[in-house]
């Protein structure tokens, strides 16, 4: 309460300059620290509490107003690191400590960077053996009162690791103690399938997220992460390191190892009442969270450069995460791979976001890498070979929009919250992904084209494992390598040499059976086959990653993300709705799409023109031209949060495109 009072600016500054003294006095002659101290560890929680709270006050107050680290809590700490396991405070000194870096981090007008040094110095020589410690102490072999005291000290050191992370990324130092997590990282992985309290796996996993996601202190830290993290070697090379570890532990199998609860919490307590048979799911919270440390660590591997052998790496590593989600969630059997995003996802919309644009990025990598090997006639094929490959490793970034804007209902109003939020990174996804659209055309129509058959024909993608020395091929119609003989389509050519493929299957009878169709694994209808509906993966259009990169820079310069209060997002939210009713043209109505199909001839570049029978595509270009006018209605209205000018560039490009190639 003093040091609340002393800080307060509306006291007078004699009033304040008394309670100093008064300090000054219990710490000189009281030795109220000590006693603090000792308090911490009282049997009482509640006094214990408020010790831990009042000696973090303390010695954060001295830091700032008097630039002195307390040298009696220096001492105790220490000695309580370095007597681990046998000292029984470490579960509250890690508290105190949390507390005053995470009081450090949120104070805006402090030089955090000469504060923290005063702290992480003297740690340094202490923190890097009890962090070996406490991470390999076995818990199995502890008593009940022991053991959950050793759990304790876990979950407090979890939240301390976090604040440690925090300040690494945030102030850009780079102390011993700060990067430990990212170096030795071994440690968590193997405490994740140990035997030890589910709850304290799910924080480890999830401290990985958020270090990976630079997202550690998101709680207690406000702002955005500061220019001079993002151009931290050291940073970069510790971020490296970890993924790394995360990636060499995925390919030895780590992903199985991990149990995912089927548990769920319920109201009031943990368990379920017996006569109420609820049958809960496995723990979405945990599979997104080990979906997205395996996505930013690949993301971080291919950060810099990549290599053409490298799709072999992210091929397996998408295999091994899609076959590690299918044992958790048995819908994805019958689902197209790409699908699985939209399914583990849905719950969760920054988190969805996140992981659709760090594939996006993945993409867009190794698109490059293509592109900068035209010249070869042999690497152009193996980039077609990747195109087919994104499908049957759930990375297509067509196919995950796509699946997007069916979970939202093909509603460009859950668009409009997603632009004009500051919670997700929807507006630096969108942004890239309208470009790529407006380079890559011809392969969205395709995709959309494909996605409409399945939907209609109800048939299932199934995801089969093989071993890297199988290769079939994707299409097994001889008449292919006729095809092959005629320059005119020599890039079918991939398509039938591709390895490792989606195989596709239909339902057979009432028994929901799975069987593989004998006559060609790929045939969505009668007439069209699904090489029709691909035919313009191969005709990929030229797109440099560079010209992306500036295009999505100059699109995200223009904009000044603000948050909104709740009265400017409801009167954005009643403004829309009203726009959309007084212009009752813009809504989709499905009676009103044409009917009759148009066969194209299969060879014809135009196969993949918005034709009249895919509902799929007319959705979606509908959505996009809603949003476009709803988003210019907010503008001239001023009622946008920010100027928008080059999405809406973006947009009318897309809508342009979509016109000309089958205007409607």
């Amino acid at each position: 309460m003093m040091i609340a009072k002393i800080q307060s600016q509306e006291i007078e500054f004699s009033i304040r300059r008394k309670y100093c003294d008064i300090i000054t006095v219990l710490l000189k002659e009281m030795k109220s620290d000590s006693k603090l101290i000792c308090l911490c560890s009282s049997s009482d929680k509640l006094l214990s509490h408020m010790a831990s709270k009042s000696i973090a006050s303390l010695v954060y107050f001295q830091l700032k107003e008097e630039n002195t680290f307390n040298v009696t809590w220096l001492t105790f700490c220490l000695k309580t690191l370095s007597d681990f396991p046998k000292s029984d405070q470490v579960a509250e000194c890690l508290w105190i400590l949390r507390a005053i870096i995470r009081d450090i981090l949120k104070d805006k007008d402090l030089q955090k960077a000469d504060i923290l040094k005063k702290v992480f110095t003297p740690l340094d020589t202490a923190f890097e053996g009890f962090y070996n410690s406490i991470l390999s102490h076995r818990l199995n072999s502890c008593q009940d009162t022991s053991c959950f005291k050793a759990e304790n000290n876990l979950i407090g050191f979890i939240d301390f690791l976090e604040v440690l992370v925090a300040s690494r990324i945030q102030l850009g130092s780079h102390f011993k103690c700060q990067r430990i997590l990212f170096f030795n990282t071994s440690y968590i992985l193997d405490l994740t399938c140990s035997s030890i309290h589910y709850f304290i796996k799910k924080k480890f996993i999830m401290l990985l997220k958020k270090s990976l996601l630079y997202k550690a202190g998101e709680d207690f830290v406000s702002g955005s992460l500061p220019t001079l993290s993002l151009q931290d070697p050291y940073l970069y090379k510790d971020m490296l390191a970890l993924a790394n570890i995360v990636l060499q532990a995925v390919s030895l199998g780590w992903l199985n190892q991990i149990p995912v609860s089927g548990k769920a919490s319920y109201f009031g307590g943990n368990e379920a009442q017996p006569e109420d048979s609820i049958h809960s799911g496995p723990d979405q919270v945990i599979l997104r969270a080990l979906s997205l440390v395996l996505l930013k660590a690949l993301e971080i591997k291919f950060q810099d450069s990549i290599k053409a052998a490298e799709i072999k790496d992210l091929q397996s590593f998408m295999f091994q995460l899609l076959i590690f989600l299918k044992q958790h969630l048995k819908p994805l059997l019958n689902e197209h791979c790409c699908a699985w995003l939209s399914m583990v996802f849905i719950e969760q919309d920054d988190d969805m976001l996140e992981a659709a644009k760090t594939l996006l990025t993945i993409y867009l990598k190794f698109d490059r890498l293509w592109h900068d090997a035209a010249g070869n006639l042999c690497l152009a094929k193996e980039k077609e070979t990747w195109i087919c490959l994104t499908h049957e490793s759930g990375c297509n970034p067509h196919c995950i929009f796509l699946y997007f804007l069916k979970s939202i209902a093909f509603d460009f109003t859950v668009l409009l919250d997603f632009l004009i939020s500051s919670e997700t990174c929807f507006l630096e996804y969108f942004v890239r992904y309208l470009k790529l659209l407006k380079e890559d055309w011809h392969h969205f129509v395709s995709i959309s084209n494909c996605f409409a058959i399945v939907s209609k024909r109800n048939v299932c993608v199934s995801f089969v494992t093989l071993s890297h020395q199988e290769k079939i091929t994707c299409l097994t119609d001889s008449s292919l390598e006729n095809a092959c003989c005629d320059p005119e389509q020599h890039t079918l050519v991939s398509l039938a040499s591709s390895q490792k493929p989606s195989i596709h299957m239909e339902k057979q009878g009432d028994d929901q059976v799975l069987k593989p169709n004998k006559s060609n694994s790929l045939i969505c209808t009668d007439n069209t086959s699904v090489l029709d509906c691909f035919q313009s993966l191969v005709n990929y259009d030229s797109s440099e990653d560079s010209e992306l990169e500036s295009a999505g820079n100059e699109c995200l310069a223009n904009i000044k993300q603000m948050p909104l209060n709740n009265q400017g997002s409801t009167e954005i939210r009643e403004e829309t709705v009203r726009m959309d009713l007084d212009d009752k043209h813009h809504t989709l109505e499905s009676k009103a799409l044409p009917l009759k199909q148009k066969r194209s001839n299969p060879s014809s570049p135009m196969v993949c023109n918005i034709s009249s029978n895919n509902p799929v595509l007319l959705k979606s270009m509908k959505c996009l031209e809603e949003l476009q006018k709803a988003i210019s209605r907010l503008q001239r209205r001023n009622l946008f949060p920010y100027n928008p000018a080059a999405l809406l560039k973006l947009l009318s490009h897309i809508e342009t495109i979509s016109k000309s190639m089958n205007p409607l």
